[in-house]
C-alpha cells in the first residue's frame, strides 16, 4: 500500500513538472508574437500561467490529490508545490542579476546614489498616495467598511507593484478578527492587481523607447558613458570551484536566504533582498584570495532566464486562480491606477529632474516598481545587461519603502 502511494506521488510530481514545461513552451511561443515591434517576451509565460490557473487550477489540484480527500488540504498541497517553483525561480533570477550587475554596481551607485534614493522613494510614495485615494473613494462612493476596503486596496498595492515583501507585511499588520479574515482579503487584492502589475510594466519599458523613437545603439553608448565598463578582477590564474560556477552561485544563494530570514519587527529583506545583496557583493569582489567566486557569464544568463520563467509560472498559476474567483472591475481599475500613476510620475521625474538617460531611467523604474519580469524584458529590449545596475540600485530602496508604506496605510485606516 505504501509502495502504491509512493508511485501515485511520483506520478503527481511528474504531472506538475509536465504542466510547468507545457506552460513554458506555449508561453514562449506567445511571447514571440510581435505587433509593431512590441511583444510580451517572457511575460507571455505569465499570461499562459494565469490562464492555466484560471481554468485548470482545480483539475491540477485533483490530479495532485494522492493522499487527502480534504479539498482544503488538496489546495494547500498544490499551493505549496507552486510556491516552491516560484521561490526557486526567484532565487535563480535575482542571484544571477546580482552577479551580473555586481562588477559595476558600486561605481554606478556612487555616481547616482541620490537619484536612485529619490526615485525609489518617489515611486512608492505616489503609489501609496494613489492607494489612499482609492480607499477613501471606495468608502465614500460605495459605502464599504473602511477597514475591509483598506485591507483589499493595500493588497492591490502590493500586487500592482508585484511586491511579495509588501504583501507579507500587509498580511502581518492587518487586525485579526474572528468575523472577518482580513489576511484573506489582502491576498485577494494582491491576486487581482498582480496581472496588470506584471504586464503593465513589461509593456511600458517596451513602448516608451518606441514612442520616443529612441536610437537604441545611441542609448547603449550613453549608458556605457554613465556606467563605464569595470575591468575584471580575475586574471585567469584563480582556482575555480567548478567549471560553471555552480558552487559559488549556490553558496551565495544559501547565505542570501539565511540573511533574508532575519526580521526587524515586521520587516525583513526576504529571500529576494538577501540573495540580491549577497550576489552584488560577491559579483563586485569576484574572488577571495586566489579562489574565483564568480560564475561563468553563460551560466548566469541561463539561470536568469530559467529563474524568471519558473517565477512567472509559480506566481501566475496561483494568481490566475485568485483573479477569476474574486475579480471585480472596480478593484482591477484601482490596481491599474496604482501601477500607472507612480510609474509615469517616476519616469517623468527621472527624465526631466534627475536627467537620467533613457536606459538608466527605465532600469530604475523597474527597480522602483520592484518588477522582476520587467527587468528581463528591458534587458532584451535594451540589448545590454548594464540596465540591471540601475534596477539593483533602486530596488532595495523601493523594497524598504513599500513595506513601510503598506504597513502605515493599514494602521491609518484601521
Amino acid at each position: 500500500m505504501v509502495l502504491f502511494g509512493g508511485i501515485l506521488s511520483i506520478k503527481a510530481v511528474t504531472f506538475l513538472i509536465f504542466c510547468v514545461f507545457a506552460i513554458a513552451g506555449v508561453g514562449y511561443l506567445l511571447g514571440r508574437i510581435t505587433i509593431k515591434g512590441v511583444s510580451l517576451g517572457t511575460a507571455g509565460v505569465f499570461i499562459v500561467a494565469l490562464l492555466f490557473g484560471a481554468f485548470l487550477y482545480n483539475p491540477l489540484a485533483a490530479q495532485l490529490s494522492v493522499k487527502s480527500t480534504n479539498p482544503a488540504a488538496t489546495i494547500s498541497y498544490v499551493t505549496n508545490a507552486l510556491k516552491i517553483v516560484e521561490t526557486m525561480g526567484l532565487i535563480l533570477f535575482v542571484t544571477s542579476v546580482g552577479f551580473i550587475a555586481g562588477p559595476s554596481f558600486f561605481g554606478d551607485l556612487k555616481k547616482n546614489f541620490k537619484s536612485y534614493i529619490l526615485l525609489g522613494i518617489l515611486i512608492i510614495v505616489f503609489g501609496g498616495l494613489t492607494c489612499a485615494g482609492c480607499i477613501v473613494f471606495d468608502n465614500k462612493v460605495f459605502g464599504r467598511d473602511l477597514e475591509e476596503v483598506s485591507a483589499m486596496v493595500v493588497g492591490l498595492l502590493s500586487g500592482s507593484l508585484t511586491s511579495t515583501p509588501a504583501f507579507s507585511a500587509a498580511k502581518a499588520t492587518v487586525r485579526q478578527s474572528g468575523a472577518v479574515d482580513y489576511e484573506a482579503i489582502v491576498a485577494v487584492g494582491h491576486g487581482i492587481a498582480y496581472l496588470f502589475g506584471v504586464v503593465g510594466v513589461v509593456l511600458f519599458v517596451q513602448l516608451v523607447p518606441k514612442f520616443a523613437k529612441a536610437n537604441m545603439e545611441l542609448e547603449r553608448q550613453k549608458l556605457s558613458e554613465a556606467n563605464p565598463e569595470t575591468p575584471s578582477k580575475l586574471d585567469g590564474s584563480e582556482m575555480e570551484l567548478d567549471p560553471f560556477g555552480f558552487c559559488a552561485f549556490s553558496i551565495v544563494a544559501v547565505l542570501g536566504m539565511l540573511i533574508g530570514c532575519f526580521k526587524f519587527g515586521n520587516f525583513s529583506l526576504t529571500t529576494t533582498g538577501g540573495c540580491l545583496i549577497l550576489s552584488l557583493i560577491f559579483g563586485h569582489f569576484q574572488k577571495i584570495g586566489k579562489v574565483s567566486i564568480m560564475p561563468q557569464e553563460s551560466t548566469l544568463k541561463v539561470f536568469r532566464e530559467l529563474g524568471l520563467m519558473l517565477f512567472l509560472i509559480g506566481a501566475g498559476i496561483a494568481g490566475g486562480a485568485s483573479f477569476v474567483k474574486y475579480f471585480e472591475w472596480v478593484y482591477f481599475i484601482y490596481g491599474i491606477l496604482m501601477t500607472l500613476v507612480p510609474m509615469i510620475i517616476g519616469f517623468i521625474f527621472a527624465k526631466y529632474v534627475l536627467k537620467l538617460n533613457l536606459l538608466n531611467n527605465l532600469g530604475s523604474i523597474c527597480g522602483g516598481m520592484t518588477s522582476t519580469p520587467a527587468l528581463g524584458t528591458l534587458i532584451s529590449t535594451a540589448g545590454t545587461e548594464k540596465v540591471a545596475g540601475a534596477y539593483a540600485s533602486t530596488y532595495p530602496i523601493a523594497l524598504v519603502a513599500v513595506v513601510l508604506v503598506s504597513q502605515l496605510l493599514i494602521i491609518i485606516f484601521r
